[in-house]
């Protein structure tokens, strides 16, 4: 696959996806509703719900995940290494130079968002800057602007966004239905069983499903980003050895979230001596994999 094959398939997926996310979230506000009695009127909530997280999502998607993760503006002279290391291969990508961010955390991370080449961000933990020699940061820089490149940042921007509104859904709606079980006892007595059952089913699955969108993208675009920022540096052995250290901390992020999780180049989320079943859900590739393919190349 090139990578105007990929840039394609990428904007696709996009649209594909606030399509089925539109679908899933308007049909689940319409059993709601059944549950409530108003399915039509908790449908065209659901509509007005999605539609707007859709929207917000394409526009503003870069901004809630910064917000989200506590990223701040970095200053050119205090992160010079990480200024000039992006500069250069943004110049040598043909990329425009994008905005840097950095949160103050020391688990060491990166990872990139926006809507577009012209709106990408590059965000670092201060953990990661620390860390990292100059031809290491190269190879981690190299692989998120191979993100900018190949649109992957739309894509995970959106589906950060919008999982991030189903989980938040999702939590309401346990919470209401916590504190409103003892009422209308009566009248939900006399409810159909079956939408009631279909509820429960669709309210389990939600968060399943927000999983399995977010595994559906993540892992193959970051074997994708690794050999493209590869090709960008000529030198596989930076990219190798920043992988290693990232796989030699085992510390998560203080602000880390599920729905932002897929965005960075290490899980966020990690723990160290993950069993098989958690490794087999997560969002990221097992890191051992990656460092064995790029030490193929």
């Amino acid at each position: 696959m090139t990578v105007y094959n990929q840039i394609s398939e990428n904007k696709v997926k996009t649209f594909l996806i606030m399509f089925f996310f539109i679908l899933i979230f308007s049909s689940f506000f319409f059993l709601l509703g059944k549950y409530f009695d108003s399915p039509w009127g908790y449908f065209f909530l659901g509509l007005f719900i999605s539609l707007a997280s859709s929207v917000g999502s394409y526009f503003y998607g870069d901004k809630l995940v910064l917000l989200t993760t506590g990223a701040k503006l970095a200053d050119k002279r205090t992160y010079f290494n990480f200024y000039t290391v992006t500069e250069n291969l943004a110049l040598a990508s043909g990329l425009p130079m994008p905005t840097l961010y950095v949160i103050e955390d020391s688990s060491p991370n990166v990872f990139a968002t926006g809507r577009d080449p012209k709106h990408a961000v590059v965000c670092a933990t201060t953990g990661i800057l620390e860390i990292m020699n100059r031809t290491e940061l190269e190879g981690i820089i190299a692989h998120e602007l191979s993100h900018v490149k190949n649109f992957d940042i739309l894509l995970a921007s959106i589906v950060a966004v919008l999982v991030g509104t189903l989980a938040l859904i999702s939590d309401w709606v346990i919470r209401s239905m916590w504190w409103h079980r003892g009422s209308d006892d009566d009248s939900r007595g006399n409810r159909n069983p079956i939408f009631i059952v279909l509820f429960l089913i669709s309210l389990i699955l939600t968060p399943i499903i927000a999983t399995i969108i977010q595994l559906a993208i993540s892992r193959r675009r970051e074997y994708l980003a690794d050999a493209s920022g590869v090709l960008l540096t000529r030198y596989p052995e930076g990219l190798v050895h920043a992988l290693e250290k990232l796989r030699d901390n085992p510390s998560s992020m203080k602000r880390a979230a599920s729905s932002t999780a897929h965005l960075f180049i290490n899980n966020p989320l990690k723990k160290k001596n993950s069993s098989l079943f958690v490794n087999l859900f997560s969002t990221h590739p097992p890191i051992e994999e990656r460092i064995k393919i790029l030490k193929n190349l």
